[in-house]
């Protein structure tokens, strides 16, 4: 698979204005001391790449004799990793070159090590330099790159860490309070659930159990399914209080263990703080354990870097302790194309997700990614305003084939604004372009797409080639023609080409599934960084950890690990397969994402649609 995404990058790039991820260019202060020291990762490559896509695809065939018979660490590490001679190569070039080996993970697949700028320099060929960004924060990365050596290109795919910029990946939450007070509106009100209710039926103020009784969660609490014998995994890029998570179940009637949380903390961990994204990692937690309230949790937190980003994912995958993992942050695929003056990163990292994603499949584990919160635009996330543009893009990691990305929905709801009642008849793709009329209306046509582009993430990879699974489902599409990259200074007024993203591209369509992530029919969440009780939360990142919670029911259920859920999700078990979707999924038929409307059958708004959890077990065989 790795092979063949590469063949789709066609695209080319110009340097532009718009330079690092704040839309400010870094100042750059000039070459890092020699001395100066860093630990990075060291990410080797899969061998048998295509056996292994092979075997993944068997394990979660019922008609394969290696139906469920999934990988431990130890076997995949002999079938799929360097070999224990490739890796001595490896290290012994490091200590040649003064650089030391600290650990090897248990998969074989990442060497973490320390050294000096001048031994990276050496090694690598990577001229680090140090810059300072446009919030005062000092960091280093190499000015042009790093190369691995041809003798051990064979061995080695990306050195991750030499770039030590912070805050690289967004965490996919929004607040319906941040919009509201831009138009002078009230921001949503608390509700706490009443008597013995765990929800409270008022949208902005939803808890875990009205996901249950949206979603067809109620039929398994009933037959006593309810996380018992399963761990859920968390991947986040923020520490966060586990007390507030407790202080969530405690208040919405849930009774669970209170030791329940166990933390890792990769590289060091996290920051905690708002600003670092504490209260995505407290949401993460809430929303998943809450929907399996019986399930044990594991989360992993590291720091928001390149390297943190990778070895948050390796970690909790070498460890093979959790049944079902997620990830709400992440980051549009394009800035991983080495777009000059605008990202240095490398499609080496999407290939470095794809390895232990792929790995986490053979060991039947299932991962779940956010798809974003700026509908078909995922570069609007990263964008400065007033700079947003109307270029079809996806996010990572929720764009890699064997992660189900979690995408966006309104449910139906009369939602009460300043001048009057908003209507939303039916469950319906997320994107607050519904939101016109009333702002038309109300504070006339300048407020025309004020919200632009909040909305569930979608549309198509350019690097992902379309799964087997996606072959011959009905909906699909290719990339669209003319999406032109463009970034317009808001001081100057001058515009600056960024890139071209290839047309008719047959990639991988994203989302997969969708639940209610708007924050306007969204939910409750307890933070002590962000002040406490918090209404009128949403985003994609509710979405992913609520599937997480829900499959953790669904394993319990089959008394086993599920591993790739796309096959059965999509009823398709590859070429020649023509099947309609899984009995269990609910089509979405109205709404869009700003340009991917609902439609019957699959489309790149909310997917497949959303679930019935109930009906997918009765289906599963």
């Amino acid at each position: 698979m790795q092979a063949a995404a590469c063949a789709l990058i066609v695209a080319t790039a110009a340097p532009a204005a718009l330079a690092g991820r704040s839309g400010a260019a870094p100042q750059d202060l000039g070459a890092t001391a020699a001395d100066a020291t860093q630990t990075v990762s060291i990410v080797l490559k899969l061998r048998h790449a295509d056996e292994l896509d092979a075997y993944i695809a068997a394990t979660v065939d019922p008609d394969s004799p290696l139906y469920h018979r999934f990988l431990s660490v130890e076997q995949f590490r002999a079938a799929f990793a360097p070999s224990r001679g490739e890796i001595r190569r490896v290290t012994d070039f490091l200590a040649a070159n003064g650089i030391a080996v600290n650990e090897v993970y248990p998969n074989g697949l990442i060497i973490k090590a320390t050294g000096t700028a001048a031994q990276f320099t050496q090694a690598f060929q990577a001229i680090l330099h140090d810059y300072r960004d446009s919030d005062g924060k000092a960091f280093r990365r190499p000015a042009r790159g790093h190369k691995v050596p041809r003798d051990l290109d064979d061995v080695i795919l990306y050195v991750a860490g030499l770039n030590t910029q912070s805050a690289q990946f967004k965490p996919h939450s929004t607040q319906a309070r941040a919009k509201a007070a831009g138009l002078g509106e009230a921001r949503p009100a608390v509700v706490l659930p009443a008597g013995n209710s765990t929800a409270t039926g008022v949208p902005g103020s939803f808890t875990t159990g009205d996901v249950a009784n949206l979603y067809g969660v109620n039929p398994l609490y009933a037959r006593g399914i309810t996380g018992q014998g399963r761990t859920i995994g968390i991947a986040t890029l923020a520490n966060f209080y586990p007390s507030d998570a407790y202080a969530y179940w405690n208040a919405i009637g849930l009774n669970v263990s209170p030791t329940r949380i166990t933390q890792v903390h990769v590289d060091g961990g996290g920051d905690l703080s708002a600003n670092a994204g504490s209260g995505e990692t407290t949401l993460d937690v809430q929303q998943s354990g809450g929907l399996a309230p019986d399930a044990k949790m594991v989360v992993y937190d590291a720091p928001n870097t390149e390297a943190g980003f990778i070895d948050v994912f390796y970690k909790a995958v070498a460890d093979n302790t959790v049944d079902t993992l997620s990830v709400s942050w992440g980051s549009p695929e394009l800035l991983n194309y080495e777009i000059p003056g605008v990202s240095s990163e490398s499609l080496g990292v999407l290939v470095a997700y794809h390895q232990v994603f792929a790995e986490a499949a053979a060991q039947g584990i299932s991962t779940f990614a956010s798809a974003g919160d700026d509908g078909a635009y995922d570069t609007n996330s990263v964008a400065p305003y007033p700079a947003f543009s109307k270029i079809l893009t996806v996010d990572s990691p929720a764009s890699d084939p064997y992660v189900i990305a979690a995408g966006g929905t309104t449910i139906a709801a009369d939602i009460q604004r300043k001048y009057g009642v908003v209507h939303v008849p039916t469950e319906q793709v997320w994107g607050w372009d519904y939101f016109n009329p009333y702002l038309i209306a109300n504070y006339g046509n300048a407020f025309k797409d004020y919200y632009f582009s909040v909305g569930g993430g979608g549309g198509v990879s350019v690097f992902w080639p379309q799964p087997d699974y996606q072959k011959h489902t009905k909906g699909i599409r290719r990339s669209e023609p003319n999406q032109v990259w463009t970034y317009t200074d808001p001081r100057t007024g001058v515009q600056s080409y960024l890139y071209t993203v290839p047309a008719n591209v047959k990639g991988r369509n994203l989302p997969d599934i969708s639940l209610n992530s708007d924050p306007y029919t969204g939910y409750l969440v307890y933070s002590t960084t962000d002040g406490g009780w918090i209404a009128g939360y949403g985003g994609t990142s509710f979405a992913s950890p609520q599937l997480n919670g829900i499959f953790a029911l669904v394993s319990q259920a089959k008394s086993s690990r599920l591993g790739l859920l796309h096959p059965m999700l999509y009823g398709s078990r590859g070429e020649g397969w023509r099947r309609q979707p899984q009995p269990g999924t609910v089509d979405i038929t109205a709404g869009d994402n700003w340009f991917y409307g609902g439609v019957t059958g699959y489309e790149p708004g909310a997917g497949l649609g959303t679930i019935n959890a109930a009906a997918l077990v009765q289906a599963i065989r």
